[in-house]
């Protein structure tokens, strides 16, 4: 026979762990501020840029772009060039794997960055994006030898037509070309048909 009180603890746990479930809920959907701190990555032999959206949590946590152990760029990049990375996204020593990745793009004259300099999100949900804020690329372009731009992902290309295209295409004769996101969520897109897409950047 069950006792009242033990139905109304039973009652008392269900509810309190429903509330935990809406209130971790809550926080993955609450928007944050965020602030690139993450710096690009270029010099003045740099002949192509690619730009994402804003770092992701986990590429803000690593310290470096596209740093998702899932997102598939550090795989899809390095194979038009006929190479391969030694460290992987995730790796246990961060500080190699992020110097790889830049000697990686200031070998083949690559520079990365992102289009904003700040945003209200939450997660990883470019739908999310309000209050964006471009990033100041006038350094960039002035010192450097780019002239083809490349977002990876609609939101990118996007938010670059909007805040930037008019600043800086005719001043700098940019041409701008979108490319397929490499994040895990865009699963239509396998990973040879986006080393087939960014074969695009060998041109340049």
């Amino acid at each position: 026979m069950i006792k009242k009180t033990d139905r109304v603890e039973k009652t008392s746990s269900v509810f309190f762990m429903l509330f935990l479930c809406y209130n971790e809920d809550m926080k993955s959907n609450t928007t944050e501020k965020i602030i690139h701190e993450i710096p690009p990555v270029w010099n003045a032999e740099s002949r192509v840029l690619i730009l994402g959206t804003i770092p992701s949590p986990k590429s803000r946590e690593a310290g470096f772009f596209y740093m998702h152990p899932q997102n598939r760029f550090w795989r899809v990049l390095p194979a038009i060039f006929g190479e391969t990375l030694l460290t992987l996204n995730n790796d246990s020593d961060r500080e190699k794997a992020i110097e790889e990745r830049k000697s990686f793009l200031i070998r083949h004259n690559i520079a990365l960055w992102d289009v904003l300099s700040s945003c209200d999100m939450y997660g990883a949900a470019d739908s999310s994006i309000k209050n964006a804020v471009a990033n100041d690329f006038e350094p960039l372009f002035s010192a450097s030898k780019i002239h083809n731009v490349f977002c990876t992902g609609k939101a990118a290309f996007s938010l670059w037509q909007k805040l930037c295209a008019a600043k800086y295409e005719s001043q700098y004769g940019l041409s701008v070309s979108l490319l397929p996101s490499t994040s895990p969520a865009n699963a239509s897109w396998s990973i040879d048909k986006l080393i087939e897409e960014y074969r695009k950047i060998l041109v340049y």
